[in-house]
């Protein structure tokens, strides 16, 4: 199975459909988090998944763990121990691009117990890590930890995926994603990550390649509406195309993505950092548009929305 590391909340949304000119505002909410859904993908994917993070006792945060377990995700790492519920609110522009403001993940843990961990390994092939938790002030520390003490054959994967709504500091983030990226053989990151951490006059291709180093293998840049570039050790540099779509709105299309490369890795069986190593350009360019059909699929719906295995092969 895959374990994914990180954060489980609730993205709200405005409801402009129910809000009137009298001062009332309708909301609704879904289940998110970047690692969150990541795990649902993984799971609707036809993947065996476990997810660590912390969660409430209250009502949304039971719904959060039946949500889970309905759609097949293990639950064994999930400390039920936080006081309340996170929220993301969303806010989306005219573009369909999502911008949050969270509130209430400040102190939760977004970490498994390692010894817990360490009893498993025989069935992990993954271990996915990035967002909040690794400039958390409470989980940091242990999941580099994790990702550092990983067996040879265990493949991590990252997702900086960088939220400055949460924390502001750009040097703590970039400070963080040179530590995890050390560790971690598949990393995935958005044009719009780098960006904010290096500044618009950053040449983010260059970027992505400097990371094919240490343990890293594979560097995935997503481009939006432009695709997405791979860049490999074996296989040099893979452009892929977006697949066109009617934009709801992006939320969670990169996780979505995400998603689907560890399912196409598992499903042909190169979940593995020496498969993934040597995986050749046709190789790549199927991974690549598997994981943009999947993108696309959520994009076509108002907040994070994952597609099962059978909609990708249709």
């Amino acid at each position: 199975m895959y374990l994914i590391c990180g954060e489980a909340l609730y993205d709200v949304f405005v409801d402009s459909s129910a809000t009137n000119a009298g001062g009332t505002v309708s909301l609704y909410a879904k289940a998110g988090g970047s690692p969150h859904n990541v795990a649902i993908g993984l799971a609707r994917l036809g993947c065996a998944v476990a997810f660590a993070t912390e969660i409430a006792s209250d009502t949304l945060g039971r719904r959060l763990e039946l949500r889970l377990q309905t759609e097949g995700v293990d639950c064994q790492f999930i400390r039920r121990t936080a006081k309340s519920t996170p929220l993301a609110m969303v806010d989306v522009d005219a573009a369909g691009v999502a911008h949050f403001a969270f509130h209430g993940l400040n102190d939760l843990l977004f970490h498994p117990k390692l010894s817990a961990v360490k009893q498993q390994w025989k069935s992990i092939v993954g271990v996915h890590v990035g967002s909040i938790p690794i400039v958390s002030e409470h989980s940091s520390a242990q999941l580099l930890n994790l990702v550092a003490s990983t067996p040879d054959k265990v493949l991590v994967s990252f997702d900086p995926n960088i939220r400055l709504s949460l924390q502001p500091d750009v040097q703590r983030w970039a400070n963080a994603v040179e530590n995890f990226r050390r560790y971690v053989h598949l990393i995935k990151v958005s044009e719009e990550d780098l960006y904010q951490l290096y500044g618009l006059d950053a040449d983010v291709d260059a970027l992505a390649k400097s990371w094919l180093s240490d343990r890293c293998s594979l560097v995935v840049l997503t481009r939006s509406e432009r695709g997405a570039t791979l860049f490999s050790r074996s296989a040099g540099t893979v452009g892929i195309e977006a697949v066109p779509v009617v934009v709801a709105d992006t939320v969670g299309a990169g996780d979505s993505f995400q998603a689907a490369m560890l399912a196409w890795l598992a499903e042909n069986r190169n979940a593995s950092p020496s498969r993934l190593a040597n995986l050749q350009f046709s190789e790549l360019q199927a991974l690549g548009r598997f994981a943009a059909r999947a993108a696309a699929i959520t994009c076509r719906y108002r907040g994070p929305e994952f597609p099962y295995r059978k909609a990708l092969y249709s």
